[in-house]
């Protein structure tokens, strides 16, 4: 397996098998309203995406970086902007030293049980981000997948929601604001999750090999990351709040 890293605009047909997969894993869980499962992301040149491709060339999985640039709104934003308008102001306090979401998790069922999207996505996504300067990275969890976020170094962002929680994409479903404030060293995050991110961070291009539930897995990272856009931080007065309205 290869995970690799890459400007989304930089590679419109593979954003797309990213997005069909994305759109799939969700279906069959009957989730069909969520923000960063839309195809706007594409188009946008502050993201970055870290994808999973087997052998045969399936897309299995993959994750995205989404950077604050004080123009688009984070997936977050749009989420929850109608319930809590405090986001905003929230995301642009963080966004002129470098703020991003970590959204667009998935992976197939294919490979389920091999920890794809549990484990080498999340390290993938969180590594590339030293690369793009960013010192917050926010994220919208859900239940089942809180756990393994605060494993890799995310804290809940109590002073949203109701102590960090909202109900999204659904009424029944609860979703999780989470966030890591210390990009560079990751002091929260779990030792063996921290020590994995930061050697993928000291050599972006390596293969390991990891044993998981359905035996070793093989896998080559490639995650150094091409034409980053090279416009500062930027965070007009304001976002345009009519987008989430």
């Amino acid at each position: 397996m290869k995970i690799r890293a890459f400007r989304a605009v930089d590679e419109p047909e593979a954003c797309k098998k990213f997005a069909e997969g994305h759109a799939n894993v969700l279906n069959a869980y009957g989730v069909t309203k969520v923000t960063s499962a839309n195809d706007e992301w594409m188009r946008n040149p502050d993201v970055y995406v870290c994808m999973a491709e087997a052998p045969d060339g399936l897309i299995c999985g993959g994750i995205r970086v989404h950077v604050s640039n004080g123009t688009i709104p984070l997936p977050m934003e749009v989420a929850i902007g109608q319930v809590e308008d405090n986001v905003f102001d929230f995301v642009k306090k963080f966004a002129e030293n470098g703020a991003g979401e970590l959204c667009g998790l998935w992976n197939a069922r294919e490979v389920a049980g091999y920890g794809v999207g549990t484990t080498y996505l999340m390290w993938a996504g969180i590594a590339i981000i030293t690369q793009l300067q960013l010192s917050t990275l926010f994220a919208l969890c859900a239940e089942h997948t809180l756990k393994i976020s605060v494993e890799k170094g995310f804290v809940i962002e109590m002073g949203l929601g109701n102590r960090g929680t909202f109900f999204y994409p659904k009424i029944d479903l609860i979703a999780t604001s989470i966030v890591v404030r210390d990009t560079a060293k990751l002091a929260t995050a779990d030792a063996i999750h921290r020590d994995n991110i930061l050697k993928l961070r000291e050599n972006l291009h390596q293969t390991i090999t990891e044993e998981t539930s359905r035996g070793p897995l093989k896998i080559e990272f490639d995650l150094k990351l091409k034409n980053i856009n090279p416009l500062p931080f930027h965070v007009q007065e304001d976002i345009n709040r009519s987008v989430v309205r």
